[in-house]
Formats: structure tokens, C-alpha cells, sequence
């Protein structure tokens, strides 16, 4: 039970390790939001000056640490996961001293019984049948719990049939010690084969892009695999990490809001072989449609992008993540291609997968776009409405001119009847 609440405290401390961005760490007031906006201006203004802090950095380690965490036993309910979770430095130490503990304990229940029998005091009577044979100390005793536990057997030290404790003592032994090597040889298993290691080869690039494609505004980054073995069945998303407040009045930290990198086309169901740019339409749905280049560095988020599938080797999953801040999203931009056809075969450049290179794209947000775009169909629409304005107004006074006529033509009838009479 110490053992396993020291590894509950040291990955309680490992869990408290602070990753900060800015080598100055501010802490802010806990303080309303309400409360918050009353604060001095200078105040607020140096806030406004810090770095942005990452919420997941860019080699998939999440910032978070979890403090005052009061029931600190569950960590207990849940050992396996305590000790796979712990850095590898704990983990071969208790290792260590899981097995040495035990034969030190059945070490001494053997040398206390034969203490207990008199075993010791007979040292050498060969009419004496003691517990166990050639045992005299508790050196010898730590030996054969040694050699009883891991069933090594070298045929000097070995238990006879006048000891009924000794035999009820070698079946909890044998029992416990199993249970101990299935325990601790799995949970070295699943150190060794943890699916993260595979995740490094997964990369992405350092910045995400902002331009035009078919058309239309788009975000882009790139991921690849450097492994020649493939990520089965990988899909990819991306999250959008902003605080916002509600029209009530809450104030929401971090909040996470999903980026459609294609899910509803299937695109974001990734056949990774080769580097892929993923792309994020800004539309009316998206939560960049009214950024535009001018206000992109004046934002405070984050674009978490995750990364995930079955590794084909053992069939595990495997997730990798990485993040891109203001500063590393560039606009008007675009990925210098990396893949070139060879003599029979493609060949990839890692050399180039972060590199980008200057378009032209416009400087406004997606809805100003789409507003511009609007506005440059209205004169059409308006030359065909006035268009058909005039054709009315020339068919009105046609027929006014017509009435007219009419009426002179029977004015004239009129004055030559009148004549005819007189």
C-alpha cells in the first residue's frame, strides 16, 4: 500500500510540472468578468500585451495540470493506469521494488518458521527433519524465497513433507507470485507498447495557411507520416479554442467549437500515404467568417488539430495532436508541393513539407467577400428592373399617343358629317 501511494503522489507531481509559453508566468485575479472590466485600464492593457498561452502544444502534450485534487484515492482504484501513466523512471523502480519486496517478505515468514520449529538450533543433527533443507539464516531463507517464487529450482534448498505450514506457506507463494509477474510483466507490456511512441512519427506543419482555393477562402495545414507502415482507417478534425460570453452574461473559458474539415463530404477520412493538406472552407458556418487579415493578429485563439487511427503493426489506437496560434497561421499563403514523380515511383520531400510560399489573396474577411460579390450583381439586376420600367413607360405613352389619335380621327369625322348636313 506505500508503494502504491507514493505512485499516486509522484504522478500527482508529475501532473503539477508547469509547461508555461512566456518564461513570466500572471496570474489574473479570480474575478468575475463583470468585476473584471472595472479592473484599471493599465491592467488591462498589460494582459493584452502577454503571450497567448497554448491550451495543447505543438508536440501534443495538453497544458493543463490538475491542482487540489483532494481524493487523491482513485488513483489507487485504478493502479494499472497509476503505473502505465508514470514516467519510466518510476515505473522500473517500483518494478524493482515490487519483486524485491515480496521475497523479502516470504524470506522472512520462511525464516520465522523454521526459527519458530527450532530448525536453527539444529544445525547439522541429521536425525533432525527440519521445514526446510540446508536453511540456516535468514540469508538462506531470502534465497529460497527467491528460488520458490521464480521457480529457478537449483535442488539444494528444498521444503520436506514434515512441515504442514511450509507447504500451505510454498501454495500462497506460488499463488501471490504469479498474480505479481502477470501484474507487472503486463504492465510493462503496455509501457513498451504504448501507441505513442508511433504518434511521433505523425507530423504536421508548423503553420496553417489562409488563401484562396476553387474560389473560395480556405484554412489549410498539412499532415504526413513519416513511417513507411500506414495509419488505418485515419481521420482527422480540428477544434477551435476561443473564450467567448453568452448573450447572458457568462463567461466561458477555453471554449471548443468543432472546424468542419470535411466531415460531411468524407474528406476528413484520410488515406495517409503520402502528405495531405487539409482544408477548411470559411463559410457562414465557420467561425472564421468575419476575420479578416487586418484582425487575425488581434485574436486570442487556437486551432487544435487531432490526428487519429489504428497503427497496422499491432492494431492499437493511435492519436496525435498539435495547435496553431494566431502567429502561425499565415495569410495568403500557400504549401510548396512535396511529392514528384520518379522513374516508377513517387517520391516525397520532407525537406519541403513546412515550407510555404506568397499568393495573391484578398485581405477581407469571408463575409466581406461575399458581400462585395453581392454587391457587384446588384447593378445587373437593377438595369434589367429599370429596363423593364422603361418599356412600360414607352407602351403607356404608345398608348396615350394612339388615344389621342383616336380621338382626332372622330373629331375629323365629325366636322366632315356637320359639313355634309349644312
Amino acid at each position: 500500500f506505500f508503494m502504491f501511494s507514493m505512485a499516486a503522489n509522484v504522478l500527482e507531481e508529475d501532473s503539477m510540472e508547469q509547461d508555461i509559453e512566456s518564461p513570466v508566468t500572471i496570474h489574473q485575479p479570480k474575478l468575475p468578468k463583470q468585476a473584471r472590466e472595472d479592473l484599471p485600464k493599465n491592467i488591462s492593457k498589460e494582459c493584452a500585451k502577454r503571450k497567448i498561452q497554448r491550451y495543447v502544444r505543438k508536440d501534443g502534450k495538453c497544458n493543463v495540470h490538475h491542482g487540489n485534487v483532494r481524493e487523491t484515492y482513485r488513483y489507487l482504484t485504478d493502479i494499472f493506469t497509476t503505473l502505465v501513466d508514470l514516467k519510466w523512471r518510476f515505473n522500473l523502480l517500483i518494478f524493482v521494488m515490487v519483486y524485491t519486496v515480496t521475497w523479502l517478505f516470504f524470506g522472512m515468514i520462511w525464516w520465522l518458521i523454521a526459527y519458530m520449529r527450532g530448525d536453527m538450533d539444529h544445525i547439522g543433527d541429521s536425525t533432525w527433519t527440519p521445514c526446510v533443507s540446508n536453511l540456516n539464516g535468514f540469508v538462506s531463507a531470502f534465497l529460497f524465497s527467491i528460488e520458490t517464487e521464480t521457480t529457478i529450482g537449483y535442488g539444494y534448498r528444498v521444503i520436506t513433507d514434515k512441515c504442514p505450514e511450509g507447504i500451505i506457506l510454498l501454495l500462497v507463494q506460488s499463488v501471490l507470485g504469479s498474480i505479481v509477474n502477470a501484474f507487472m510483466v503486463g504492465c510493462m507490456f503496455v509501457k513498451i507498447s504504448q501507441p505513442k511512441k508511433r504518434a511521433e512519427t505523425l507530423v504536421f506543419s508548423t503553420n496553417a495557411v489562409i488563401s484562396m482555393r476553387d474560389g473560395k477562402l480556405c484554412l489549410m495545414f498539412r499532415v504526413g507520416d513519416l513511417r513507411n507502415s500506414h495509419i488505418v482507417e485515419a481521420s482527422i478534425r480540428a477544434k477551435l479554442i476561443k473564450s467567448k460570453q453568452t448573450k447572458e452574461g457568462e463567461f466561458i473559458p477555453l471554449n471548443q467549437t468543432d472546424i468542419n474539415v470535411g466531415y460531411y463530404t468524407g474528406d476528413d477520412r484520410l488515406f495517409l500515404v503520402s502528405p495531405l493538406i487539409i482544408s477548411h472552407e470559411i463559410n457562414q458556418q465557420s467561425p472564421f467568417w468575419e476575420i479578416s487579415k487586418a484582425q487575425l493578429p488581434k485574436e486570442e485563439l487556437e486551432i487544435v488539430v487531432i490526428l487519429e487511427g489504428m497503427v497496422e503493426a499491432t492494431g492499437m489506437t493511435c492519436q496525435a495532436r498539435s495547435s496553431y496560434v494566431t502567429s502561425e497561421i499565415l495569410w495568403g499563403y500557400r504549401f510548396t508541393p512535396v511529392l514528384t514523380l520518379e522513374d516508377g515511383f513517387y517520391e516525397v520531400d520532407y525537406n519541403s513539407f513546412h515550407e510555404t510560399y506568397e499568393t495573391n489573396t484578398p485581405v477581407y474577411s469571408a463575409k466581406e467577400l461575399a458581400e462585395m460579390a453581392s454587391r457587384a450583381e446588384l447593378p445587373l439586376t437593377w438595369s434589367v428592373s429599370s429596363k423593364l420600367d422603361q418599356h412600360a413607360e414607352l407602351e403607356t405613352e404608345e398608348e396615350e399617343k394612339n388615344q389621342e389619335d383616336q380621338n382626332e380621327r372622330n373629331g375629323d369625322v365629325a366636322n366632315l358629317e356637320n359639313e355634309s348636313k349644312v
